[in-house]
Parts: C-alpha cells; structure tokens; sequence
C-alpha cells in the first residue's frame, strides 16, 4: 500500500458559537475547563472520565485499514447509543416488511463462492424491509427521510444480511460519527420535538459543522427522500464489499436495488397533505398492491471493480459519503427480487427480524470502510439490546433455513436442547460434534500495514465534489425542489450562524445554489464559504442520478381517483375506468358519500372512497365526471374544491366532462396540457404517465 498523508480530520471546521448559544461550563470529570471559541468547554470523556483527545475517528490499523477491536471509546460510545431505547429501534423504528424470493439471472463465478451469487434460476426466500430513519414506530409513512432497505437472504449457506438504504451515500464516513448524528437527528431532548424531522437547529448545527455531510444533504434535499411508494425507490448496499472466488481472490463490489416501475416522488405540499389524509399511506399501497397480485420486484444488480482500478477513482471508494457514477462503473443486472407474501404477524415478523450487516456467506466479505467496520459491531449489539438475548437468531423469522449448529450454550430466552457431553471444539468425545471445515468462511487475505491511530486518510478529505456532481445532474425542475427544501428546512433553525454556515458550504457546491437559498432566507450579503479541506473537483454530470429523467413511461402501480356524484354519467365513468386500467393503474371511485352515487340512468355506482377522506393527494392523475346538479352541489363542498385544486398544483393530469369543468372553474383552475376534456381518454392516459412540471412555476413559489 502506498503510503497517505493524513489528517485527524479534514474538513472539519473550526467550531464558532453565536452569542446566543447556551454552553455548560461545569467542569467534567476528566479534567479542566478546555478554553475554545465562543466560552469554555468541559472536555469530552470517557463514561470512565477518561478524557478524548479525538473524537472524530475510530481507531485504525492505517489510515486506510480496518478498524480496530481494541477501540475502548468506540465500542463503549456506540454500546451505549445502541441500549439507549428498548424495544423500539432507535432508528429505522417505522417499518413495512414482506416476504419474497430472490431469483439469480447471472452467475458470478468468476468472482465469488457464494451459491447464492453462482446458481443460476435458484430461488432463495428473503424477507425485505423497508423503513424510516429518523421517526419512532408510530411516526408517519411520508416524513422528508431517508428509507432503510434491508434484504434478510436465507440461503442455502446461511443467512446474508445485505442492509443499505434507498440513498447510495451516508452522511457520516466513520462510525464513531453514529451516535452524534442520530442525536442531532431526533427529537431535541429538552423538548421532545419535532418527531421524524430534520427542520430543526441540532440537526443543522451538526450538519453546518460536518462537512463531509454536504454530498448526503443535496440526497435528502431532493426528491429521493419522497417517494410515492416504497414500490418505487432503488436500494444500494452502500458500502463497498468484496466478493471472494476459488482462487482466493477478491473483487470489490457495491450491491444496487433498482424497482421494476421506476422511481417516482411526491412533491413537498403533497407530502405533507398525504401525511394528514393516510399516516400509513406507503405501509397501505404495499399491502393493497401485494394483496391484489401486483407483487412489487426491483432488479439486482452489481458494480465490479478491482483495487488497481479502484486507484485510479479520484475519489476514494471506502468512503460512505462517496459513490461510484454508474458512467465509470457500469451496473450489471444478475437478479431479481419480488416481493409476494404479507407477514402474518407484524410484531412477530417485521418488528422483530434483525438485520446485521456482519451476516454474510462464504464468498463475501468486508472492506476497510470505517462506518462498515463500526456497523459490523453495533447492529449485532443492537440486536441484544432490543430482543434481548443473544439467542435471537432462534426468533423464527431471524432462523436460518439451512441447518446450523455450533457449540454455543444456554443464555436468555434458549429454546433449543442441546444435548450431550461435548459444548467445545476440538474434541475426541463425541463423533456428531459440529467441526470446522474447509469449504467455510474464508476471509480475503489482504494485507496490511502503516501505523495505527485515530486518523482519516487524506483520500477522505474531498467533501463538496460529488455533492455538486449530485446537483448539477438534476433536472431544472429537481434543482429547484433541493434549493426549496434547504430554504424550508433552513428557516426552521433559530440560529442564525447555523443558517450563515450552510450558505457557506453551498457556495463549494454551486455558487447559483448558494444565492438562491440565501435570497430564501433573506440574507443582504452572501455568508463566506470555510476553508475547503480539498480542492472541488470538476466531475461530469450523472444523469443516472436523476428521477424524472428516469421515470418510466407507465401507469402501471400508480392509482387514479375519478370523482363522481349523483347524477354523474356511468358510460363514461366506464370509459375512463378502462382506459387507465388497461394502461395498468388501480382505479378507484371517490364519491360524497361512502355507500356510492346514483347515476344518470338510475343506477347504483359503489365508491372505493368517501370524498372527504379521499383527497386527490392520495392518486397519481385525477378525473371529474359530474352532472351539472352535482358540480352545482360539489361546488359549495370545500373538500372537493380542495380535491380539484390539490390535484392542479400538484401538477397532476385532470379529465373532466362538462360538469367537471363546472367545478374547475369554481375553484379557479386554469386549462393547460395537463387539463384534457373526459372524452380524449388517449390524452389524458398520456399525461396522467407524468407530471406536468411547467404547471409548477405558475402555482408556488419557488427558490
């Protein structure tokens, strides 16, 4: 390995106060009072008084190497992150899960072992969770977050946990950061508030004081963190791993989720009206979707590298704030995973299955990633904590589904029986004790060296490069949608430093980004931007990091709501009702009573929804098929004034019938492309495929 310059930690900015900022100056256990900026400060300590000369790093063979079990402050600080709440998880609390099979389409024998990875058209079940970050267990569905997406694989060799998120980088590149982060994240302890929310100033203090956060804050400004279902959002393994073959030799590989319907978001307004209307909007679309035979799947697939071309990235891989731009490492499609039964039990199954990351088979393993290296530990640990035994492999949805057995005994909660006299390895007593064996878990031999310490290689130091890459392969409309996020979020935070100091960093990502969320905020003079710790480097625009560009000309897994009231005409509630169920949309009929509306020919026709507890927010494109007594009636009903209006600057498709534009016009909607007449169901199908983005500028401001 060659040998790095090093840094304690770059990029990390001198930290000032603003007057208003309330310190404890009590001294600490540790010693005295540590004069900084802005007053005095106890030093940091061990829960021994042991006082920390850093904080920043965990402790690693080299600047690039694995982290160290000797660690006493990593492992007692994320040991006690991990027991801070029973049972409920501290993060990822706010779940749906749901049972699967995995189907391989592609060997990769070439690179690794694993079965799982070689044994093409091999079915393995798994059971797939996908989750909130921030929020407790009984938070809403649709918070501004980022979506755990954890794949539990029971495969012929034993389980592999492949636990990432719907965002391929973290906000964080090394795990000692844990803890600091979900802390400023949750609820600010002196008030217990805002749940499942990052507007708020402990949030974006940590952040304005971390600038390796800056690539992961342009990820959750935009639109990836409000998705329209979780049918419809990719995976990403996040870290690097490696794969091992025959040969004892390793590839490195980063593992990527992509859905078969294509991504799709919300846009903010909607998201908080859908918060209000169905907390468990997501959990509901994949229980509805599965019960109904619409099983949600997403393609697995793999970006291969080897270390020598890893050296040549200018970017360094085994950083979790980094990713790698599918134009220099193309994906490669090797499976698919399809989503098809519901838990029979929600506590037993979805609550209690535990993901770790240290789960893996034969053919698989590690890299030097430090948040990896700490999330090897804590999420084992976590698991103790939270089911309460170290026999929590036993739970039925945690056990393996090929034989196991080990000597390990007793402890909470064992329901086995070992039996006989031997609980060790080797032994000569007893000719059925499980043995080692040559065909196990083998890990890559890699060789190390350097001098250990708490260090972060200078490779890490690079903070705002990808994070305007990021930016700048938005489309126009996305842009806006992150430059509008930061200028909410941001007005949310009391403090004014805190706001100052984020300018100052967007002005590294992009100066026109930087003036429009200062012009949001108010600001006379543009803040200055810190001191970079590493050059900004110019990198090609990504368009594989985009959503709209990426969305699929499809209606299939989206839902239309047609809004009828009595009066209304059947044949072309028919019409329409075909037309977008035949382009593969869920079609449901909102009426103002639940028992349904009595149509022009006299008929009975039944509602899915009653209108005040249906709003559009709830459907992907929109129709308004009424008579002109019902417009008449609806037009004096304020939840279908809204039911109209949300749905316009939402920038939804609308059909409506002459009545329907009755009511449009009582509500002030103006006629545009996305605005078609009831009988043009050609049209309306293809604008009810998409958004209709030049409707935004002309119904919100924006930044």
């Amino acid at each position: 390995m060659s040998k790095e310059k090093t840094k304690s930690n770059p990029g990390i900015r001198k930290q000032k106060r603003g007057s208003g900022h309330k310190e404890n100056s009590q001294q600490a256990a540790g010693g005295d009072l540590v004069q900084l900026a802005g007053g005095k400060h106890p030093p940091l300590t061990t829960n021994e008084g042991v006082a920390l000369a850093n904080n920043q790093n965990s402790l690693r063979a080299n600047p690039r190497g694995p982290t160290l079990l000797e660690d006493f402050i990593l492992r007692e600080k994320i040991t006690h992150f991990d027991h801070e709440r029973i049972p409920e998880r501290i993060v990822h609390a706010r779940a749906t899960g749901a049972h699967g099979f995995f189907e391989l389409t592609a060997s990769l024998k070439k690179y690794t072992t694993a079965r799982i990875l070689t044994e093409v058209g091999e079915k393995t079940p798994v059971f797939t969770r996908i989750s909130t970050v921030a929020g407790g267990a009984g938070s809403v569905d649709t918070p501004r977050d980022v979506r755990g997406f954890a794949v539990k694989f029971y495969t012929k060799e034993g389980n592999w946990d492949l636990v990432g998120n719907n965002v391929p980088v973290f906000f964080i590149q090394d795990a000692i950061k844990f803890p600091d982060l979900i802390h400023a994240v949750k609820m600010e302890p002196d008030r217990g508030f805002p749940q499942s929310a990052t507007a708020h100033d402990t949030f974006w203090d940590f952040i304005s004081l971390t600038p390796e956060s800056m690539h992961m804050v342009m990820w959750i400004m935009s639109d990836r963190t409000l998705p329209r279902s979780l049918r419809m959002i990719e995976g990403f393994g996040v870290h690097s791993f490696r794969l091992i073959n025959d040969e004892g030799i390793s590839t490195f590989v980063k593992f990527h989720w992509r859905p078969k319907l294509g991504l799709q978001s919300t846009i903010w307004d909607e998201t908080v009206k859908i918060s209000g209307a169905d907390q468990d909007f997501h959990r509901r679309d994949m229980f509805e979707a599965i019960e109904a035979g619409n099983f949600p799947e997403w393609e697995f697939a793999v970006q291969l590298f080897t270390q020598e071309e890893a050296d040549k990235f200018p970017f360094d891989h085994l950083d979790a704030t980094k990713l790698i731009p599918e134009e220099l490492v193309p994906l490669q499609v090797i499976g698919r995973m399809v989503l098809d039964r519901w838990p029979n039990n929600f506590f037993a199954e979805t609550e209690q299955v535990a993901y770790c990351p240290s789960h893996v088979v034969p053919g698989i393993d590690f890299s030097n990633d430090p948040l990896l290296q700490g999330r090897l530990f804590s999420y084992h640990d976590t698991q103790l904590s939270r089911l309460g035994s170290p026999n929590f492999h036993q739970i039925p949805i945690n056990a393996p589904k090929c034989p196991f057995a080990n000597h390990q005994r007793d402890g909470h909660m064992q329901m086995a029986q070992p039996a006989g006299r031997v609980a060790y390895e080797p032994s000569s007593l007893s000719d059925k004790s499980p043995r080692e064996t040559p065909k196990g878990f083998h890990s890559a031999a890699v060789t190390e060296t350097g001098k250990k310490g708490r260090i972060r290689a200078e490779s890490f130091a690079d903070h705002y490069s990808q994070a305007r890459q990021f930016f700048l392969s938005q489309t126009a409309y996305e842009q806006t949608h992150i430059a509008s996020a930061l200028v909410f979020e941001l007005s949310k935070v009391e403090h004014l430093h805190v706001r100052a100091a984020m300018v100052g960093h967007l002005r590294h990502i992009e100066e026109d980004l930087a003036k429009r969320v200062a012009a949001g905020l108010g600001f006379d003079k543009m803040p200055a931007a810190p001191v970079a710790a590493a050059p900004v480097q110019k990198m090609e625009p990504s368009p594989a990091l985009q959503i709209i560009g990426k969305m699929k000309d499809t209606l299939v897994g989206r839902a239309v709501g047609i809004l009828i009231a009595d009066g209304s005409d059947g044949a072309v509630i028919k019409k329409i009702k075909k037309a977008a169920t035949d382009a593969g949309a869920t079609v449901k009929i909102v009426a103002p009573k639940v028992g349904g509306a009595k149509l022009a020919d006299g008929s009975m026709l039944a509602a899915d929804g009653q209108l005040a507890g249906s709003p559009s927010v709830l459907f992907d494109a929109v129709a308004i098929i009424l008579s002109a007594e019902g417009a008449k009636a609806l037009s004096k009903e304020g939840a279908a004034i809204d039911f109209v209006r949300d749905a316009f600057g939402h920038l939804k498709a609308i059909a409506a019938d002459q009545g329907g534009q009755a009511l449009l016009k009582r509500a002030n909607i103006g006629q545009d492309t996305g605005v078609v007449d009831v009988g043009d169901k050609d049209a309306f199908i293809a604008a009810a495929k998409t958004r209709q983005w030049d409707r935004e500028k002309s119904v919100r401001t924006l930044a």
